[in-house]
Protein backbone atom coordinates (compact mmCIF):
# COMPACT_ATOMS: atom_id res chain seq x y z
CA UNK A 1 0.00 0.00 0.00
CA UNK A 2 1.29 3.46 -0.91
CA UNK A 3 1.08 5.81 2.08
CA UNK A 4 2.83 9.14 2.56
CA UNK A 5 3.30 11.63 5.41
CA UNK A 6 1.33 14.86 5.19
CA UNK A 7 1.77 18.59 5.46
CA UNK A 8 -1.31 20.35 6.75
CA UNK A 9 -3.00 23.20 8.48
CA UNK A 10 -3.83 22.34 12.05
CA UNK A 11 -5.14 24.32 15.02
CA UNK A 12 -2.84 25.85 17.57
CA UNK A 13 -2.80 23.49 20.57
CA UNK A 14 -4.51 26.03 22.83
CA UNK A 15 -7.38 26.36 20.34
CA UNK A 16 -7.72 22.72 19.27
CA UNK A 17 -10.48 21.74 21.71
CA UNK A 18 -12.82 24.55 20.68
CA UNK A 19 -12.03 24.23 16.96
CA UNK A 20 -12.25 20.46 16.45
CA UNK A 21 -15.77 19.37 15.52
CA UNK A 22 -17.91 16.28 15.05
CA UNK A 23 -17.99 14.80 11.52
CA UNK A 24 -20.00 16.77 8.96
CA UNK A 25 -22.51 13.94 8.55
CA UNK A 26 -23.31 13.60 12.25
CA UNK A 27 -26.10 16.20 11.89
CA UNK A 28 -29.04 17.08 9.72
CA UNK A 29 -29.22 20.70 8.59
CA UNK A 30 -31.10 21.92 11.65
CA UNK A 31 -28.78 20.05 13.99
CA UNK A 32 -25.70 21.45 12.28
CA UNK A 33 -27.10 24.96 12.57
CA UNK A 34 -27.81 24.50 16.26
CA UNK A 35 -24.30 23.16 16.92
CA UNK A 36 -22.63 26.05 15.07
CA UNK A 37 -24.82 28.57 16.88
CA UNK A 38 -23.59 27.13 20.17
CA UNK A 39 -19.99 26.66 18.96
CA UNK A 40 -19.43 29.50 16.45
CA UNK A 41 -15.63 29.06 16.35
CA UNK A 42 -15.79 25.32 15.64
CA UNK A 43 -14.71 23.75 12.38
CA UNK A 44 -18.28 22.59 11.69
CA UNK A 45 -18.97 26.10 10.40
CA UNK A 46 -16.44 25.38 7.63
CA UNK A 47 -17.54 21.78 7.09
CA UNK A 48 -21.23 22.73 6.92
CA UNK A 49 -21.13 26.26 5.47
CA UNK A 50 -24.88 26.34 4.87
CA UNK A 51 -25.17 27.10 8.58
CA UNK A 52 -24.19 30.69 7.74
CA UNK A 53 -27.32 31.12 5.56
CA UNK A 54 -31.07 31.22 6.20
CA UNK A 55 -32.78 27.85 6.45
CA UNK A 56 -34.49 28.32 3.08
CA UNK A 57 -31.22 29.05 1.24
CA UNK A 58 -30.11 26.33 -1.19
CA UNK A 59 -27.44 24.47 0.77
CA UNK A 60 -25.78 23.41 -2.49
CA UNK A 61 -25.54 26.88 -4.01
CA UNK A 62 -22.17 28.16 -5.17
CA UNK A 63 -22.07 30.88 -2.52
CA UNK A 64 -22.38 28.25 0.21
CA UNK A 65 -19.17 26.51 -0.87
CA UNK A 66 -17.47 29.88 -1.34
CA UNK A 67 -18.35 30.63 2.27
CA UNK A 68 -16.48 27.49 3.36
CA UNK A 69 -13.35 28.80 1.66
CA UNK A 70 -13.73 32.25 3.19
CA UNK A 71 -14.23 30.85 6.68
CA UNK A 72 -11.11 28.74 6.28
CA UNK A 73 -9.17 31.84 5.26
CA UNK A 74 -10.46 33.62 8.36
CA UNK A 75 -9.25 30.82 10.63
CA UNK A 76 -5.79 31.04 9.06
CA UNK A 77 -5.56 34.82 9.25
CA UNK A 78 -6.84 35.04 12.83
CA UNK A 79 -4.20 32.55 13.98
CA UNK A 80 -6.50 29.65 14.80
CA UNK A 81 -4.80 27.52 12.16
CA UNK A 82 -1.07 27.27 11.56
CA UNK A 83 0.65 25.60 8.65
CA UNK A 84 2.83 22.62 9.45
CA UNK A 85 5.03 22.41 6.37
CA UNK A 86 7.16 19.46 7.53
CA UNK A 87 6.03 16.12 6.07
CA UNK A 88 4.86 14.20 9.15
CA UNK A 89 2.87 11.26 10.26
CA UNK A 90 0.61 11.84 13.24
CA UNK A 91 -0.63 9.25 15.71
CA UNK A 92 -4.19 9.56 16.97
CA UNK A 93 -5.35 7.74 20.10
CA UNK A 94 -9.01 7.64 21.11
CA UNK A 95 -10.16 6.53 24.56
CA UNK A 96 -13.73 6.07 25.73
CA UNK A 97 -15.46 3.80 28.26
CA UNK A 98 -12.40 1.62 28.73
CA UNK A 99 -11.82 1.26 24.98
CA UNK A 100 -8.62 2.47 23.30
CA UNK A 101 -7.45 2.59 19.68
CA UNK A 102 -4.47 4.28 18.02
CA UNK A 103 -4.21 5.04 14.32
CA UNK A 104 -1.76 6.64 11.88
CA UNK A 105 -2.78 9.92 10.21
CA UNK A 106 -1.44 9.91 6.66
CA UNK A 107 -2.11 10.44 2.94
CA UNK A 108 -3.38 7.32 1.15
CA UNK A 109 -3.12 6.73 -2.58
CA UNK A 110 -6.30 7.34 -4.58
CA UNK A 111 -5.04 4.72 -7.06
CA UNK A 112 -4.98 2.18 -4.23
CA UNK A 113 -8.65 2.95 -3.67
CA UNK A 114 -9.52 2.79 -7.37
CA UNK A 115 -7.63 -0.51 -7.75
CA UNK A 116 -9.20 -2.20 -4.72
CA UNK A 117 -6.21 -2.16 -2.40
CA UNK A 118 -8.25 0.15 -0.19
CA UNK A 119 -11.53 -1.72 -0.07
CA UNK A 120 -15.06 -0.50 0.42
CA UNK A 121 -18.14 -2.22 1.82
CA UNK A 122 -20.85 0.41 1.23
CA UNK A 123 -22.49 1.97 -1.76
CA UNK A 124 -22.19 5.74 -2.00
CA UNK A 125 -24.89 8.22 -2.90
CA UNK A 126 -23.94 10.49 -5.83
CA UNK A 127 -25.41 13.62 -4.23
CA UNK A 128 -23.32 13.20 -1.07
CA UNK A 129 -20.17 12.51 -3.10
CA UNK A 130 -20.80 15.59 -5.22
CA UNK A 131 -21.31 17.73 -2.12
CA UNK A 132 -17.98 16.72 -0.59
CA UNK A 133 -16.19 17.02 -3.95
CA UNK A 134 -17.45 20.58 -4.35
CA UNK A 135 -16.34 21.32 -0.79
CA UNK A 136 -12.83 20.08 -1.62
CA UNK A 137 -12.70 22.13 -4.82
CA UNK A 138 -13.96 25.28 -3.09
CA UNK A 139 -11.58 25.07 -0.14
CA UNK A 140 -8.77 23.36 -2.07
CA UNK A 141 -8.48 21.11 0.99
CA UNK A 142 -9.47 17.75 2.38
CA UNK A 143 -10.96 18.60 5.74
CA UNK A 144 -12.27 15.37 7.26
CA UNK A 145 -10.29 12.11 7.57
CA UNK A 146 -11.60 8.72 6.56
CA UNK A 147 -11.30 5.92 9.11
CA UNK A 148 -9.43 2.92 7.69
CA UNK A 149 -8.55 -0.48 9.12
CA UNK A 150 -5.86 -3.05 8.40
CA UNK A 151 -5.18 -6.57 9.60
CA UNK A 152 -2.82 -6.31 12.55
CA UNK A 153 0.91 -6.02 11.95
CA UNK A 154 2.93 -6.38 15.18
CA UNK A 155 6.01 -4.62 13.81
CA UNK A 156 4.05 -1.60 12.64
CA UNK A 157 2.18 -1.44 15.94
CA UNK A 158 5.49 -1.59 17.84
CA UNK A 159 6.71 1.44 15.89
CA UNK A 160 3.53 3.27 16.76
CA UNK A 161 3.86 2.45 20.46
CA UNK A 162 7.46 3.62 20.51
CA UNK A 163 6.53 6.95 18.94
CA UNK A 164 3.87 7.51 21.62
CA UNK A 165 6.64 7.85 24.23
CA UNK A 166 7.13 11.45 23.09
CA UNK A 167 5.16 14.41 24.40
CA UNK A 168 1.68 14.72 22.91
CA UNK A 169 0.83 17.53 20.49
CA UNK A 170 -2.88 17.60 21.39
CA UNK A 171 -4.85 16.31 24.35
CA UNK A 172 -8.55 17.10 24.38
CA UNK A 173 -11.94 15.65 25.27
CA UNK A 174 -14.72 15.97 22.72
CA UNK A 175 -18.48 16.55 22.82
CA UNK A 176 -19.12 12.85 23.50
CA UNK A 177 -16.57 12.52 26.30
CA UNK A 178 -13.98 10.78 24.08
CA UNK A 179 -10.36 11.54 24.96
CA UNK A 180 -8.22 12.37 21.92
CA UNK A 181 -4.41 12.35 22.15
CA UNK A 182 -2.27 13.14 19.12
CA UNK A 183 1.49 12.83 18.61
CA UNK A 184 3.51 14.36 15.78
CA UNK A 185 6.12 12.11 14.13
CA UNK A 186 8.51 14.43 12.29
CA UNK A 187 12.01 13.03 12.75
CA UNK A 188 13.05 11.92 9.21
CA UNK A 189 14.25 8.47 10.30
CA UNK A 190 10.99 7.79 12.18
CA UNK A 191 8.90 9.04 9.27
CA UNK A 192 10.75 6.80 6.84
CA UNK A 193 10.44 3.77 9.13
CA UNK A 194 6.68 4.18 9.32
CA UNK A 195 6.39 4.78 5.57
CA UNK A 196 8.38 1.65 4.74
CA UNK A 197 6.37 -0.52 7.15
CA UNK A 198 3.12 0.77 5.69
CA UNK A 199 4.23 -0.59 2.33
CA UNK A 200 3.88 -4.06 3.85
CA UNK A 201 0.18 -3.49 4.54
CA UNK A 202 -1.28 -5.30 1.56
CA UNK A 203 -4.76 -3.80 1.85
CA UNK A 204 -6.88 -1.47 3.94
CA UNK A 205 -10.61 -1.31 4.56
CA UNK A 206 -12.85 1.72 4.81
CA UNK A 207 -14.61 1.62 8.16
CA UNK A 208 -16.08 5.12 8.00
CA UNK A 209 -15.77 7.75 5.28
CA UNK A 210 -16.87 6.12 2.02
CA UNK A 211 -18.25 9.41 0.69
CA UNK A 212 -15.13 11.36 1.64
CA UNK A 213 -12.87 8.98 -0.25
CA UNK A 214 -15.20 8.77 -3.26
CA UNK A 215 -15.24 12.57 -3.36
CA UNK A 216 -11.44 12.69 -3.20
CA UNK A 217 -11.31 10.23 -6.10
CA UNK A 218 -13.68 12.40 -8.12
CA UNK A 219 -11.57 15.50 -7.50
CA UNK A 220 -8.41 13.57 -8.35
CA UNK A 221 -9.82 12.52 -11.71
CA UNK A 222 -10.94 16.09 -12.45
CA UNK A 223 -7.51 17.45 -11.60
CA UNK A 224 -5.70 14.81 -13.63
CA UNK A 225 -7.85 15.66 -16.63
CA UNK A 226 -7.15 19.35 -16.19
CA UNK A 227 -3.41 18.80 -15.72
CA UNK A 228 -3.01 16.31 -18.54
CA UNK A 229 0.59 15.35 -19.16
CA UNK A 230 1.78 17.69 -16.41
CA UNK A 231 0.38 15.29 -13.80
CA UNK A 232 3.24 13.28 -12.32
CA UNK A 233 1.21 11.26 -9.82
CA UNK A 234 3.00 12.90 -6.89
CA UNK A 235 0.59 15.84 -6.59
CA UNK A 236 -1.35 16.15 -3.38
CA UNK A 237 -4.70 15.53 -5.07
CA UNK A 238 -3.56 11.95 -5.83
CA UNK A 239 -3.91 11.13 -2.14
CA UNK A 240 -6.66 11.22 0.46
CA UNK A 241 -6.50 12.06 4.15
CA UNK A 242 -7.16 9.10 6.44
CA UNK A 243 -6.39 7.49 9.78
CA UNK A 244 -5.36 3.81 9.70
CA UNK A 245 -6.13 1.59 12.70
CA UNK A 246 -5.44 -2.09 13.45
CA UNK A 247 -8.72 -3.94 12.91
CA UNK A 248 -8.49 -5.63 16.31
CA UNK A 249 -8.67 -2.23 18.01
CA UNK A 250 -11.85 -1.04 16.32
CA UNK A 251 -15.09 -0.98 18.26
CA UNK A 252 -18.18 -1.76 16.19
CA UNK A 253 -21.48 -1.03 17.90
CA UNK A 254 -24.97 -2.26 17.12
CA UNK A 255 -27.12 -0.47 14.55
CA UNK A 256 -30.70 -1.19 15.56
CA UNK A 257 -34.02 -0.79 13.76
CA UNK A 258 -37.50 0.35 14.71
CA UNK A 259 -40.57 -0.17 12.52
CA UNK A 260 -43.43 2.19 13.31
CA UNK A 261 -46.13 -0.51 13.27
CA UNK A 262 -46.64 -4.27 13.12
CA UNK A 263 -48.06 -4.19 9.59
CA UNK A 264 -51.59 -4.78 10.86
CA UNK A 265 -50.66 -7.98 12.71
CA UNK A 266 -51.73 -8.90 16.22
CA UNK A 267 -49.12 -10.24 18.62
CA UNK A 268 -50.08 -13.86 17.96
CA UNK A 269 -50.15 -13.26 14.20
CA UNK A 270 -46.71 -11.65 14.36
CA UNK A 271 -45.25 -14.64 16.18
CA UNK A 272 -46.83 -17.12 13.76
CA UNK A 273 -45.60 -15.13 10.74
CA UNK A 274 -42.05 -15.09 12.12
CA UNK A 275 -42.11 -18.82 12.78
CA UNK A 276 -43.38 -19.40 9.25
CA UNK A 277 -40.17 -17.73 8.07
CA UNK A 278 -38.09 -20.19 10.09
CA UNK A 279 -37.36 -17.69 12.89
CA UNK A 280 -37.43 -19.13 16.40
CA UNK A 281 -39.37 -16.80 18.74
CA UNK A 282 -38.72 -16.89 22.45
CA UNK A 283 -41.27 -16.29 25.24
CA UNK A 284 -42.42 -12.85 26.35
CA UNK A 285 -40.05 -11.14 28.78
CA UNK A 286 -40.22 -7.91 30.72
CA UNK A 287 -36.46 -7.36 30.75
CA UNK A 288 -34.71 -6.22 27.56
CA UNK A 289 -33.29 -9.00 25.41
CA UNK A 290 -29.67 -8.32 24.49
CA UNK A 291 -28.51 -10.67 21.71
CA UNK A 292 -25.76 -12.97 22.97
CA UNK A 293 -24.14 -13.57 19.60
CA UNK A 294 -24.61 -13.46 15.84
CA UNK A 295 -27.77 -15.06 14.51
CA UNK A 296 -29.84 -13.71 17.40
CA UNK A 297 -31.79 -10.51 17.96
CA UNK A 298 -33.98 -8.92 20.58
CA UNK A 299 -37.49 -7.84 19.54
CA UNK A 300 -39.64 -5.34 21.44
CA UNK A 301 -43.32 -5.45 20.46
CA UNK A 302 -46.69 -5.31 22.17
CA UNK A 303 -45.16 -4.23 25.46
CA UNK A 304 -42.73 -7.17 25.80
CA UNK A 305 -39.33 -8.39 24.67
CA UNK A 306 -38.64 -11.66 22.87
CA UNK A 307 -35.49 -13.31 21.58
CA UNK A 308 -35.35 -14.13 17.89
CA UNK A 309 -33.04 -16.82 16.51
CA UNK A 310 -32.46 -16.93 12.78
CA UNK A 311 -32.42 -20.35 11.09
CA UNK A 312 -29.26 -22.22 10.22
CA UNK A 313 -27.30 -22.92 8.16
CA UNK A 314 -26.36 -19.31 7.52
CA UNK A 315 -25.76 -18.30 3.90
CA UNK A 316 -22.26 -18.76 2.52
CA UNK A 317 -22.46 -15.23 1.13
CA UNK A 318 -20.69 -13.10 3.81
CA UNK A 319 -23.04 -10.16 3.21
CA UNK A 320 -26.20 -12.28 3.27
CA UNK A 321 -25.03 -13.95 6.50
CA UNK A 322 -25.03 -10.65 8.41
CA UNK A 323 -27.74 -10.23 11.01
CA UNK A 324 -28.97 -7.05 9.33
CA UNK A 325 -29.44 -9.01 6.09
CA UNK A 326 -31.12 -11.93 7.86
CA UNK A 327 -33.49 -9.55 9.63
CA UNK A 328 -34.46 -7.97 6.32
CA UNK A 329 -34.77 -11.32 4.53
CA UNK A 330 -36.74 -13.12 7.24
CA UNK A 331 -38.56 -10.41 9.14
CA UNK A 332 -38.74 -6.88 7.79
CA UNK A 333 -39.61 -7.82 4.22
CA UNK A 334 -41.95 -10.82 4.39
CA UNK A 335 -43.52 -10.12 7.80
CA UNK A 336 -43.58 -6.35 8.27
CA UNK A 337 -43.81 -5.35 4.62
CA UNK A 338 -40.60 -3.31 4.52
CA UNK A 339 -39.24 -3.87 1.02
CA UNK A 340 -36.63 -1.12 1.05
CA UNK A 341 -35.60 -0.06 4.55
CA UNK A 342 -33.71 2.99 3.25
CA UNK A 343 -36.86 4.44 1.66
CA UNK A 344 -39.70 3.20 3.84
CA UNK A 345 -40.72 6.06 6.19
CA UNK A 346 -41.91 3.50 8.75
CA UNK A 347 -38.29 2.46 9.45
CA UNK A 348 -35.77 4.31 11.58
CA UNK A 349 -32.17 3.34 12.33
CA UNK A 350 -30.55 4.00 15.70
CA UNK A 351 -26.82 3.68 16.29
CA UNK A 352 -25.81 2.05 19.56
CA UNK A 353 -28.98 2.85 21.55
CA UNK A 354 -29.86 1.51 24.98
CA UNK A 355 -32.95 -0.59 25.60
CA UNK A 356 -34.86 2.36 26.98
CA UNK A 357 -34.40 4.28 23.75
CA UNK A 358 -35.66 1.32 21.71
CA UNK A 359 -38.70 0.96 23.96
CA UNK A 360 -39.46 4.66 23.67
CA UNK A 361 -39.10 4.62 19.88
CA UNK A 362 -41.28 1.54 19.50
CA UNK A 363 -44.03 2.83 21.78
CA UNK A 364 -47.26 0.86 21.88
CA UNK A 365 -47.60 0.18 18.16
CA UNK A 366 -44.05 -0.17 16.86
CA UNK A 367 -41.61 -3.07 16.68
CA UNK A 368 -37.96 -2.56 17.69
CA UNK A 369 -35.06 -4.88 16.92
CA UNK A 370 -31.79 -5.03 18.89
CA UNK A 371 -29.06 -6.58 16.71
CA UNK A 372 -25.73 -8.10 17.62
CA UNK A 373 -22.89 -5.83 16.43
CA UNK A 374 -21.24 -6.64 13.14
CA UNK A 375 -17.58 -7.50 13.68
CA UNK A 376 -14.62 -5.90 11.93
CA UNK A 377 -13.77 -9.35 10.56
CA UNK A 378 -17.21 -9.56 8.92
CA UNK A 379 -16.75 -6.12 7.39
CA UNK A 380 -13.42 -7.17 5.89
CA UNK A 381 -14.88 -10.45 4.59
CA UNK A 382 -17.65 -8.59 2.80
CA UNK A 383 -15.16 -6.12 1.30
CA UNK A 384 -12.79 -8.94 0.25
CA UNK A 385 -15.68 -10.62 -1.57
CA UNK A 386 -16.39 -7.41 -3.47
CA UNK A 387 -19.82 -7.16 -1.88
CA UNK A 388 -21.66 -4.41 -0.03
CA UNK A 389 -23.14 -4.42 3.44
CA UNK A 390 -26.88 -3.98 4.00
CA UNK A 391 -27.77 -0.36 4.82
CA UNK A 392 -26.86 0.75 8.34
CA UNK A 393 -25.00 -2.42 9.30
CA UNK A 394 -22.13 -0.88 11.24
CA UNK A 395 -21.67 1.88 13.78
CA UNK A 396 -17.98 2.50 14.41
CA UNK A 397 -17.32 4.37 17.63
CA UNK A 398 -15.70 6.45 18.92
CA UNK A 399 -15.76 8.88 16.01
CA UNK A 400 -12.87 10.87 14.59
CA UNK A 401 -13.05 14.65 14.79
CA UNK A 402 -12.78 17.00 11.83
CA UNK A 403 -10.63 20.11 11.66
CA UNK A 404 -7.52 18.83 13.39
CA UNK A 405 -5.82 18.15 10.05
CA UNK A 406 -6.66 20.23 6.98
CA UNK A 407 -4.74 19.03 3.96
CA UNK A 408 -4.33 21.19 0.87
CA UNK A 409 -4.71 19.27 -2.37
CA UNK A 410 -5.42 21.73 -5.17
CA UNK A 411 -2.67 23.84 -6.68
CA UNK A 412 -4.77 26.45 -8.41
CA UNK A 413 -4.29 29.93 -7.00
CA UNK A 414 -6.42 30.62 -3.95
CA UNK A 415 -6.51 32.95 -1.02
CA UNK A 416 -5.97 30.84 2.05
CA UNK A 417 -3.06 32.40 3.93
CA UNK A 418 -4.42 35.89 3.47
CA UNK A 419 -2.34 36.36 0.29
CA UNK A 420 -2.73 34.90 -3.18
CA UNK A 421 -0.25 32.18 -4.02
CA UNK A 422 0.04 28.76 -5.63
CA UNK A 423 -0.51 25.77 -3.40
CA UNK A 424 2.45 23.44 -3.23
CA UNK A 425 2.09 19.91 -4.55
CA UNK A 426 3.26 18.23 -1.37
CA UNK A 427 1.45 15.41 0.29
Amino acid sequence: MHVEPITCYRPRPERAAEFAAPPYDAFDRAGAGAYVAEHPTSFLAVDRPETAFPADHDMYADDVYARAHDLLVERVTDGTLLRDGTPCFYLWRLRADGHEQTGIVAAFSIDDYSNGIIRRHELTRPAKVEDRARHIMATCCQTGPALLAYRDNPVLEALVEAAKAADALYELTDYAGVEHTIWRVARPAAVESLRLMLEYVDRAYIADGHHRIAAAEQVCHQMRTAEGERCSGAEAYNYVLGVLFPASQLSVRAYDRVVADANGLSEDELVRALEAQGVSVGPRAESPVVPSGPGRAGMRAFGAWRELTFPEPLPNDPAAALDAALLQERVLGPVLGVEDPTRDPRVSFIGDPDAGELERRAGEKGVAFALYPTSAAQVMSVADAGLTMPPKSTWFAPKLLSGLFIRRVNHREVIIDGTRHAIEGNK
